[in-house]
């Protein structure tokens, strides 16, 4: 190989003042542009431009240099050379000049195809769901795919109000529709219909997942530029990560190129100018510096397949178990296992998971699809590189099957499972408006990881009830429309005195039933009978209230869930003994007056 240089140093010169250049090409030679070059061109001194230098060791003589151009080049790169006759002349020699052009025409078609993304976003208020919070921008970056779409951040779009997407070199926005959003995976997919849009530029081309220590350049618009950014760097980890905004766990590469606010959706090309990855998160920590993460193509590939075959995003599928590793000896021996076995024993099954219930706890799972499984929980994955086997379950569709082999009570057993997406018993998004149901001036609502980040803050982890992250946690779903349903607050009013300190409290039941759901609670209110209202809280706590005194209270509202199936759309009475209930509706949400 040639001469290189070390990633990440500029040439040192007065002219490298950035990191990072609207165009940069780095190769295995001497690839950069001659600095006074450069400080003559700034300065706009064509006729005395400064003495030349090279980047390297002193200047060679005129007759070496004029040796050299007569010999044929091997180089895979442009080389600048000096200044001829005096440093009189701007132009490079000829050869260098068509390989730079040939590289060129190899890489900025990709470079086009990287667009910067505008979003208008409004967030709900999870604490005061029948608001949303106030209306803010942010600018992240794409690039343009086969089919007239173009890929970006699912968090950069999240709750979008609307979108723009504006190409390299061009001063225009072009109004963007969203397709899909893979909140897992954190992508989504958008389309503009202005032809215009598309003129002149060619769509991406996607490369094979990349190994250990290959060369990586992640374009983008970091901090809000207007020109496009490039920054270098090499794969440095290849395994399964955390996606933050997923709250999943899925196969990503760790890199050492820089990745900003900006950086997010916007593609990392390989040598070749193939796209392997998108840029979607960074490790902020004081011990760590320039690691970034990038969502490789395995899973790129995956989302738009996904869409493109069930016209929707339908997500990863999961197996429906929870595992515990069997590294441990004794436990192996205890399970029944042979020394020549390995596998993973299994902990819980989830009830959400029908197809998975032919396993059973203390299951060991010897193989997935054929794929034998190690003690810890790994899989062969390529040559000296072992990953999760949560990886080969991350491959599968939503509905497809694969062949699970355990042992149990030292039998070998196979069977075909279907695999089918997560339940959590607290979601980890929202999809459109937040549920909210209040009466009496009791607040229901069901709790989210945004309801509970909204309500204690990024660190929602360490300041929220003990109870509700241990059901965040660890508690699983028993139905796939079972919720969390909690007390958030207590309006304050006459009917309601004394329990105005009850905040984020579960509801187990009311009047003496289980409350499945934040629609199961509605329904039971609404053909309630009773004389009172009885609700089963957390800790012991019963609040109760009189029909007839909410009846009999003036204002007293009560806002329903925007659901027709909630709400009494036909305007029909919703209490018995109520005179003459006025109703309202006001952005598809009932308001219901009770008058004396």
């Amino acid at each position: 190989m040639g001469e290189t240089r070390k990633r990440g140093r500029k040439p040192r010169g007065p002219a490298s003042k950035t990191d990072t250049m609207d165009f940069q090409y780095s190769s295995t030679t001497n690839a950069a542009p001659n600095d006074a070059v450069q400080d003559a061109y700034a300065n706009g001194d064509v006729n005395n431009p400064p003495p030349a230098r090279r980047g390297r060791g002193r200047p060679k003589k005129s007759e070496a240099v004029q040796q050299e151009d007569t010999e044929p080049h091997a180089v895979a790169s442009p080389e600048w050379r000096p200044y001829q006759n005096g440093g009189m002349t701007l132009e490079p020699a000829s050869q260098p000049v068509a390989k730079w052009e040939s590289v060129a025409a190899r890489v900025v078609p990709a470079m086009d195809a990287v667009v910067k993304v505008f979003c208008v976003h409004t967030e709900p208020n999870y604490s005061l769901p029948w608001q949303r919070k106030r209306q803010f921008s942010s600018s992240s970056s794409g690039f343009m795919i086969g089919g007239r779409r173009v890929l970006t951040n699912a968090h950069s779009v999240e709750h979008y109000t609307q979108v723009k997407l504006k190409k390299r070199g061009s001063d225009t926005k072009y109004l963007a529709t969203v397709l899909a959003i893979g909140t897992e995976c954190d992508i989504a997919m958008l389309t503009v219909s202005d032809d215009e849009f598309w003129e002149g530029v060619s769509p991406v081309v996607f490369g094979d997942l990349p190994a250990l220590q290959d060369a990586v350049t992640v374009v983008g618009y970091p901090i809000g530029g207007d020109t496009i950014s490039v920054t270098s760097g090499v794969v440095s980890r290849i395994e399964i990560l955390s996606y933050v905004h997923g709250s999943t766990e899925l196969l990503g590469l760790q890199i050492d190129a820089a990745i900003n606010s900006g950086n997010s959706g916007g593609p990392a090309f390989n040598d070749k100018g193939n796209c392997v990855g998108i840029a979607f998160q960074s490790l902020k920590h004081e011990d760590a510096e320039n690691i970034g993460y990038v969502i490789p193509t395995p899973v790129i590939m995956h989302f738009i397949q996904d869409y493109e075959k069930n016209g929707t995003y339908t997500g990863f599928p999961i197996l429906g178990v929870e595992w515990q590793k069997m590294e441990n000896p004794d436990l192996r021996s205890a399970m029944g296992m042979k020394p020549e076995q390995k596998g993973v024993r299994i902990r819980r099954v989830e009830p959400t998971a029908p197809e998975s219930h032919p396993l059973k706890p203390s299951d060991v799972v010897l193989s997935f699809d054929g794929v034998k499984v190690a003690n810890d929980g790994t899989v062969p994955f390529r040559h000296g590189e072992r990953i999760g086997f949560s990886y080969l379950v991350s491959q599968k569709y939503t509905g497809d099957t694969a062949l699970v082999e355990v042992l149990r009570d030292s039998k070998i057993l196979e069977w075909d499972i279907k695999l089918a997406t997560h339940k959590r018993l607290i979601p980890a998004h929202n999809s459109g408006k937040p549920p909210y149901y209040i009466i009496a001036g009791f607040v229901f609502t069901a709790v989210t990881v945004p309801y509970l980040r909204s309500e204690y803050g990024k660190d929602y982890e360490f300041d929220a009830p003990v109870k509700l992250l241990d059901k965040h946690l660890h508690a699983m779903a028993e139905s796939a429309d079972e919720q969390l349903v909690v007390v958030s607050q207590v309006l304050v009013a006459d009917i309601n005195i004394g329990y105005e300190d009850i905040v984020n409290t579960q509801v187990l039941a009311f009047n003496g039933k289980p409350v499945k759901n934040l629609k199961s609670l509605a329904n039971m209110v609404d053909n309630c009978n009773d004389e009172y209202l009885r609700f089963d809280l957390e800790y012991q706590q019963v609040s109760l209230s009189s029909f007839l005194h909410m009846c009999m209270l003036d204002n007293m509202s009560i806002f329903g869930l925007a659901d027709s199936q909630l709400c009494h759309a036909d305007g029909s009475a919703k209490y018995q003994g109520c005179k003459g209930c006025n109703f309202r509706y006001s952005n598809h949400t009932l308001y219901i007056f009770a008058d004396v």
